[in-house]
């Protein structure tokens, strides 16, 4: 109960509990856990003693030894597990037991509660009260010593009438002695009887304090036999079955719960309707003895604490009073717990090794039909050269008919050696480690030497082993072709399926047109592409997972939601044309044309779910159809216009064919019909020059020279032109592999007295492509005329550096010349490069041509 407040000021309650703690004639004891380094508490330590404590366990107020030190046995009755259990689940608790150790033989009653970070225990000891267990022993004793006590009485009586009856005779004795012999013979007579009777009397009493002795032995013989029994015995009193005794054993099963005093449904509450309780009332009920074995009974140790699945072995038996009447049971428990336990896995385990060794036999019986039917391949290769020991009908078949028995692997099957599976085999056999192989391709030849199609095998390769050695190799190889096809297939199938769905996705988000899908009675809209949403004039995030006129109330009393519905209702498509709807635009409604189809969507039953729309504005077209009309009338006169103009350019086409041919027959007759009047020319010129003088000399050396050089050039200009008309009439030559190094040092040994003259040094670098295919005439004449002009036009005022290299760009070379001649304007003279008669240097000799 709570501490009263009006008495907090009277009590202080620090000074309270000391003088609680000091006054009690309760022992009290402080103790401390002790971890173990897993945590667990393996200990305690006694913080402090009382004074009662002090004297009860003849201890100092602080003992320096821990308390399992001071009382090891305590592990064995409970005590120990009960202060642990209190401690960790926090729940107060009262243990009673008997200790008989240390010269010591009483009942001590604990009472356990955690403060804090520490226990308090309160102990009692109970040797005063009475020992209900022994109970029925000390009447039984009792009922002993009455009897003994009664015959002592009787005894008593006996020898005191004896005494009397002594003293008469001895005083007659004494009066008749002397005169009557008979008197005194009587009185012999009469002593003998005497000493007999007393005789008897010290005999009977010695056997009752016998008794009494043995009787004692037997009971504390029966107690230390109650207490030290492994058995888990106890006795249950009355209808209501309360725990009138309970030995050590019995309470070790429940350590942390109070069992004698109280009734057993109370104790235990577990129990109620459980086999166990209502075999007690059977045998209390008729006093029939009830005996189990390996009943399952569902209990906790711990008073709160979570049952555990317990097995016993137990004896339940009727105790009768002195009337002969059932007052009580007498029950005898074993704990079998782990030996049923045990008994389940051993019977598991053997119902496991009787399934194996049924499994063996039936593998054993059924192997040689396995490997004759299965459609694997199986072989055993023996020996080092891997001769084939056998075969089964699988690998028979995959090697077309071959002769295989006896004989080594490579010898009937070389393509085995070729294909690395020899070498497999021979790994095997020496490491004896097994060798899988997964889909490995495997291309058998025929008889007559002809490759069979290629299949695909997953196989294994394990040593073959007879005493612990290796002496062969088995084979087992299962055809996987259709696997592997399938799955290639499959593969491909799978990538084309996710190429087409990223397809269709990007069609479906790409599309010109508007698609939505409506889904259910409320028409959600369950897909939306960018051109519906911008159409509808909403954003995706205002309509998607909605209904669609929840999303879109505008939509309501323009005739649609009749529409839909009645798609939904009859399965029947409907398509229109340039239907108009009013829809946000900019912040305000505007009526826009569409064309759409509502088309209904099925499941598999054929039901309809959903709708899905596809629409187009045509508000464009609606509003452009009058302007498109115009703009015909417009077209067709331009078109008229342009009719005219086509015809005045095909005739001017024609005369440009014309004047290209004209211009081709100048140039053939240009370079060949005035080639010989050039020649004449010539040579007439050198006749005058022979027969003819100058009366001027100055004039001679003036004139004859220019006559000379412009006769020169004129021939010049003619060969040119009839390469290029030669160029130009040749048909295409074929293409060849050509050494670039090769064709360019060929050039240069041509053009040797040039690159002397200009001191030239010319390097190349061919290394990414060292050959091109090309027409090696055409690429000769490329690379003289480029080579000849570095050379023509080198800079005389330094040493001429001719490179030529090649490279790669888009998988096709590029050739390039580079030279330090004196060069060009190139933003000037770019478009006049390759014109024909077209020179920038006018120093040197030239017609133009060449480039």
């Amino acid at each position: 109960m709570p501490f009263p407040d009006d008495l907090r000021g009277q009590f202080i309650p620090d000074e309270l509990l000391v003088g609680l703690f000091e006054t009690s004639l309760t022992g009290f004891v402080l103790y401390l856990p002790i971890r173990g380094g897993d945590g667990t508490i393996v200990d305690f330590g006694l913080g402090l003693l009382n004074a009662a404590a002090q004297q009860l366990l003849s201890l100092p107020a602080r003992p320096t030894q821990t308390y399992r030190q001071l009382y090891p046995d305590t592990s064995q009755n409970g005590v120990f597990e009960f202060y642990r259990c209190v401690f960790e689940s926090g729940v107060p608790a009262q243990y009673k037991f008997n200790y008989q150790h240390h010269g010591l033989d009483t009942y001590f009653q604990l009472s356990a509660r955690r403060v804090g970070e520490g226990l308090v225990v309160s102990l009692a000891d109970m040797a005063s009260e009475e020992r209900t267990a022994m109970a029925t022993a000390r009447q039984k004793l009792a009922h002993s010593e009455a009897r003994a006590s009664s015959i002592n009485a009787e005894l008593a009586t006996a020898n005191e009438e004896l005494a009397v009856a002594n003293e008469e005779l001895q005083a007659a004795n004494e009066e008749i002695r002397a005169t009557n012999d008979t008197l005194f013979l009587a009185q012999v007579v009469l002593q003998d009887f005497n000493q007999e009777l007393e005789a008897r009397v010290a005999d009977r009493t010695a056997r009752l304090q016998a008794a009494q002795s043995e009787a004692e032995r037997e009971r504390m013989r029966l107690d230390r036999f109650f207490r030290q029994v492994p058995a888990a015995i106890c006795i249950l009193d009355g209808p209501n079955l309360v725990f009138e005794l309970v030995n050590p054993a019995y309470q070790a099963l429940f350590p942390g719960r109070r069992l004698e005093g109280r009734p057993l449904l109370q104790a235990l509450p577990e129990l109620t309707n459980h086999a166990v309780w209502q075999s007690l009332q059977r045998v209390y009920q008729t006093g029939e003895s009830s005996a189990e074995s390996s009943i399952l009974v569902p209990v906790a140790r711990y008073e709160g604490q979570p049952l555990e699945h317990l097995y016993f072995d137990y004896v339940q038996q009727a105790r009768y009073n002195e009337h002969g009447q059932v007052d009580g049971v007498l029950v005898f428990a074993f704990e079998v717990t782990e030996q049923v336990l045990a008994k389940q896995r051993n019977d598991a385990l053997q119902v496991q090794a009787l399934a194996a060794a049924q499994q063996l036999v039936r593998q054993r019986e059924t192997l040689y039909q396995v490997f004759e039917q299965t459609p694997a391949s199986v072989a055993i290769l023996r020996g080092p050269d891997h001769r084939v020991e056998y075969l089964n009908p699988g690998y028979q078949a995959l090697l077309q008919g071959r002769e295989l028995l006896g004989k080594p692997l490579a010898e009937v099957l070389p393509e085995t050696e070729e294909l690395g599976f020899v070498a497999l085999l021979d790994q095997v056999y020496r490491t004896g480690e097994p060798f899988v192989g997964v889909e490995m391709p495997f291309q058998p030849r025929d008889a007559t030497g002809a490759r069979l199609p290629e299949a695909y095998y997953t196989f294994t390769y394990q040593a073959h082993r007879e005493n612990g050695v290796t002496v062969g190799v088995s084979s087992f190889a299962f055809n996987v072709t259709e696997q592997v096809l399938a799955r290639q297939q499959t593969a491909a199938l799978q990538k084309e399926v996710q190429h087409r769905d990223v397809q269709l996705q990007d069609l479906f988000e790409q599309a010109p047109v508007a698609i939505a899908v409506l889904r259910g009675p409320e028409l959600v809209v369950e897909l939306a592409n960018s051109v519906v949403c911008a159409l509808w004039g909403h954003t995706r995030d205002e309509v998607l997972g909605k209904p669609l006129l929840d999303a879109m109330p505008e939509l309501r009393g323009q005739g649609f939601e009749t529409l839909l519905e009645r798609v939904m209702a009859t399965g029947v498509p409907y398509v229109a044309q340039e239907k108009p709807a009013q829809l946000p635009r900019n912040g305000e409604f505007k009526t826009v044309f569409l064309n759409f189809v509502y088309q209904p969507l099925r499941d598999a039953q054929g039901r309809i779910t959903g709708i899905a729309a596809v629409a187009t504005d045509v508000s464009e077209q609606v509003a452009a159809r009058q302007r498109l009309a115009l703009a015909n009338a417009e077209l067709q006169a331009a078109n008229e216009a342009v009719s005219v103009r086509n015809n005045e350019l095909a005739s001017t086409n024609q005369q440009l064919l014309r004047t290209n041919q004209d211009l081709d027959n100048f140039v053939y007759a240009a370079s060949h019909d005035l080639k010989q009047p050039v020649n004449n020319l010539a040579g007439l010129f050198q006749e005058v020059r022979l027969v003819t003088a100058f009366t001027d000399p100055e004039e001679e050396a003036t004139l004859l020279p220019m006559v000379d050089e412009a006769l020169r050039q004129l021939s010049g200009t003619i060969d040119d032109l009839a390469t290029v008309g030669q160029v130009q009439r040749l048909p295409e030559l074929p293409a060849e592999t050509v050494a670039l190094e090769e064709i360019t040092q060929e050039l240069l040994q041509t053009l040797q007295p040039q690159v002397q003259a200009a001191r030239a040094r010319v390097t190349t670098d061919f290394s990414s492509r060292p050959t091109i295919t090309y027409a090696r005439a055409s690429l000769r004449t490329i690379l003289l005329n480029l080579l000849s002009n570095s050379l023509k036009y080198a800079d005389p005022s330094r040493p001429c550096r001719v490179h030529l290299s090649v490279w790669v760009q888009e998988g096709r070379p590029v050739l390039l010349v580079e030279d330090n001649g004196l060069g060009f304007d190139v933003q000037r003279h770019r478009g006049e490069l390759f014109h024909l008669f077209r020179r920038f240097h006018d120093h040197t000799e030239g017609t133009g041509v060449g480039l």
